[in-house]
């Protein structure tokens, strides 16, 4: 599994059971975490809270219209740059053009195959993957990473952290505000073959937030999911 998609997370907004039952098991089985919601509202919701690596939206979930859904995700700030996968039942040309316009990175038409649905996720993410520049310092609230000094600073202060430490902090920060899952800490930071358990990735955290003082609270816990940091 590449630390590209490791355990990253999927927001699968589709309404019918059966539907959404055959995309999480294809997602799953494709390496990736997946979330569900089944409304309009709980789309935004967690979205917002989760900022997942992508969605998968249903153009006729409950609630609120999916143009508008769409519309929302695209020009929120903490949620228009994750990308969204439409599927929809309207297969005119039209329909296609508005949910591209709107900022879908792709429009899939029911009935589809789960798995190539799957691949489409994985496909979009990659791209991505390879389009985003490679920062050689970060600053989220306090902290700073300096990737190319292999240095961290929390109020302009350094603060002294293992290679494990610097690693974890790297992985954290890359993810710019997403929660990162147990797993996919495990296979950054520690490696794929390590024997890691995730009790040990908690132990780990907490002794990584004492030595971050007054920004260890920026290091969230997202109970069920993993961690991410916050602003």
């Amino acid at each position: 599994m590449s630390g590209d998609k490791a355990e990253s997370i999927i927001l699968v907004a589709v309404h019918e059971e059966g539907i959404a039952a055959l995309i999480h098991s294809n997602l799953v089985n494709t390496g990736f975490q997946v979330v569900h919601a089944g409304d309009a509202i709980g789309v935004l919701a967690k979205s917002r809270e989760l900022k997942p690596a992508l969605i998968v939206l249903d153009m006729m979930l409950p609630g609120i219209p999916g143009k508008e859904v769409l519309r929302t995700l695209k020009s929120t700030s903490g949620t228009s740059g994750i990308p969204v996968i439409v599927v929809s039942e309207r297969s005119e040309e039209i329909d296609r053009i508005i949910a591209l316009e709107l900022g879908a990175d792709d429009y899939v038409v029911k009935p589809f195959s789960p798995r190539e649905l799957a691949l489409r996720v994985r496909a979009i993410l990659s791209r991505r993957s390879m389009q985003q520049p490679k920062p050689t310092r970060m600053s989220i609230g306090r902290l700073k990473l300096d990737l190319e000094n292999r240095a961290v600073s929390v109020n302009g202060k350094p603060v002294e952290l293992s290679a494990l430490d610097f690693r974890l902090m790297t992985v954290l920060m890359t993810a710019l505000g997403r929660v990162v899952s147990r797993d996919q800490l495990i296979e950054s930071a520690w490696g794929s073959e390590s024997e890691i358990s995730t009790r040990t990735v908690d132990t780990q955290l907490r002794r990584l937030r004492a030595k971050l003082g007054s920004a260890a609270e920026q290091i969230e816990t997202v109970r069920g999911f993993g961690y991410r940091l916050a602003e």
